[in-house]
């Protein structure tokens, strides 16, 4: 069964805004597009998927756009030929390498789980508050920004039950950012 990751960039108050000043740098970026290479497919609520689509998909001319840095074209190409999954009831079409998730998410998600491979990717807000709910995360791994930011959604916010976890990994990085990556503790009967 190939495991299940949330990963998102956070503040240090919990807060998980893609414009609460956590801007990525070369190091970070590294970072998140070995993240996604360790993934055979990544699994988006609409918003996220959206978002990242405006971002990351390479126009039409294969020309990468002039803000995007060399550095960001590592990222750029993995997001854009990785295969995406997309939890929508209100799209009624994908592309960009995408197929819709319908029906119910917790029997999804665990046939998605069930094929051969590395494993998933999932970003986002309220998605992946769904599938820790349902208790199918399998890792999560937060890129904790020094940042207070003050206001905005906030990590898990609404979670039903408590999660313990379990740090399996961390790393410091120049910016003073720590990626950790924990597990759940899966508590004996």
């Amino acid at each position: 069964m190939r495991p299940l990751r949330y990963s998102i960039n956070v503040t240090l108050d919990g807060c998980c805004h893609h414009e609460a000043g956590i801007h990525p740098d070369e190091e970070s970026m590294r970072y998140w597009t070995a993240e996604m290479e360790r993934a055979d497919a990544l699994l988006f609520g609409r918003v996220t998927y959206e978002m990242m689509e405006s971002a990351w998909r390479q126009p039409a001319t294969g020309t990468w756009p002039d803000w995007m840095g060399e550095w960001e074209i590592p990222f750029a190409e993995t997001i854009d030929r990785a295969k995406k999954y997309v939890v929508s009831s209100s799209l009624s079409g994908v592309d960009w390498n995408a197929e819709l998730v319908r029906g119910d998410l917790g029997q999804a998600v665990q046939r998605l789980k069930q094929e051969p491979g590395e494993g998933l990717f999932v970003g986002g807000v309220t998605l992946p508050l769904a599938l820790a709910d349902l208790g199918l995360i399998d890792e999560y791994v937060f890129l904790v920004q020094p940042v207070l930011a003050g206001h905005g959604p906030t990590l898990l916010a609404g979670l039903r039950e408590r999660i313990q976890l379990e740090l399996v990994d961390r790393h410091e990085f120049r910016s003073g950012a720590v990626a950790v990556r924990y597990r759940p503790t899966r508590v004996a009967a």
